[in-house]
């Protein structure tokens, strides 16, 4: 038995008169929770990097200039700032990126991505892309997909 069919047999049953918002909501959050479980798995397996590192490299690897305010990646991330900073401080051990002032602030503080972090997200982009069509792909056809990607990004504004 495969552990989403063991997780499936371990929750009861939605009532048969539940809620279609009900049942939206639980599907969203079982989906979210399974694929974010086999890309952390995978990303951590084949680059050593957990899906929060490399959504965090992603995030400045799309900035034009490879960085971010700390505030703001932590808002896009929707962690805590606490949450944030033990992320930063991993990823800058590592020499993935490094926290940069801000020339015109000094209070601001940046994450800024290296080269190193740039070569590994680059790496791990195909890793994840893989998951996440073996995963979706399978389940819905194009119209779908592209239905699923509003709906979402429309619900996650």
């Amino acid at each position: 038995m495969s552990q989403l069919e063991a997780r499936t047999a371990a929750e009861p049953p939605l009532a048969p008169g539940a809620p279609r918002e009900l049942r939206a909501f639980r599907g969203l959050l079982r989906a979210q929770a399974s694929l974010s479980r086999q890309l952390d798995a995978e990303l951590e397996r084949q680059h050593g990097l957990p899906l929060s590192s490399f959504e965090a490299l992603q995030l400045l690897d799309e900035q034009p200039a490879g960085k971010m305010r700390m505030c703001d990646l932590a808002a896009e991330l929707q962690i805590s700032r606490s949450g944030l900073t033990r992320l930063v401080d991993r990823l800058s051990r590592d020499g993935l990126l490094e926290r940069c002032t801000c020339a015109h602030d000094a209070r601001g503080a940046y994450a800024c991505l290296t080269d190193a972090g740039r070569e590994q997200v680059h790496a791990a982009h195909a890793t994840h892309l893989a998951v996440v069509q073996a995963n979706l792909l399978p389940h819905l056809d194009a119209r779908e997909l592209s239905e699923l990607a509003e709906l979402c990004e429309r619900i996650g504004a």
